[in-house]
């Protein structure tokens, strides 16, 4: 099964995959993870991307394509959770020409709907664990007590510097401005399944669990 996760930043995507890769066996996709990883491998594209980090500059639908091409090239019966990618509706036709390359097909697209207030604040009261990315909250899902990550035990808890206010309506903006078109392109081809983002972590799961099905 290949799925996109689709929502404004905050909404929960990436708590959600994670829980999929543990519960599936699927592969999370994340267009971040990938370029860190193929800029620290050494390998041609590895320093190709490096250099467009470096220099300041965005990286390339086609370097993303490219990586996204190698990791469908190995073994997965879990499927992949394609998160952070596609962005545009340049990319959705570009992920989709990708995989009729490699004969499979996009089995569902999940909005994580979510109330831009409540968004906000969400994620001005938000913090991860530095070692596994556990996601914590002051208000709903505090850290805990004793200082340890209740998944891992590490200490090191970390808040993004982006995460305020006044970035996350920057975010939103650029959101709705390049990526909330992917809705009504999913929604056309019948593939996407709405839901509501901003429920409990395990209402959401479930949430997610059912529109798969």
């Amino acid at each position: 099964m290949n799925i996109i996760l689709l929502g404004p930043p905050g909404a929960g995507k990436g708590t959600q995959a994670r829980r999929l890769v543990e519960e599936r066996g699927m592969i999370q996709l994340s267009t971040g993870d990938m370029l860190r990883e193929a800029r620290s491998s050494g390998t041609a594209m590895g320093r190709k991307v490096a250099d467009i980090m470096d220099s300041g500059q965005l990286v390339t639908d086609e370097i993303v394509i490219g990586l996204i091409d190698e990791k469908l090239q190995g073994d997965n019966a879990g499927g992949f959770i394609f998160d952070g990618f596609p962005r545009t509706l340049p990319q959705a036709d570009a992920l989709g020409e990708l995989l009729a390359k490699h004969g499979t097909t996009l089995d569902a697209v999940i909005e994580m709907r979510v109330d831009d207030a409540a968004l906000v604040e969400r994620i001005v009261a938000r913090s991860t664990c530095g070692n596994c990315g556990e996601v914590y909250n002051d208000i709903t899902k505090p850290q805990p007590a004793d200082g340890k990550c209740a998944v891992c035990g590490a200490s090191d808890f970390r808040r993004r510097a982006d995460d305020t206010a006044e970035a996350l309506t920057t975010r939103l903006m650029e959101y709705y401005k390049k990526t909330s078109p992917l809705i009504g392109y999913y929604y056309a081809k019948g593939e996407l399944k709405t839901i509501d983002g901003l429920g409990e972590i395990d209402a959401v799961a479930a949430a997610v669990s059912e529109a798969l099905r």
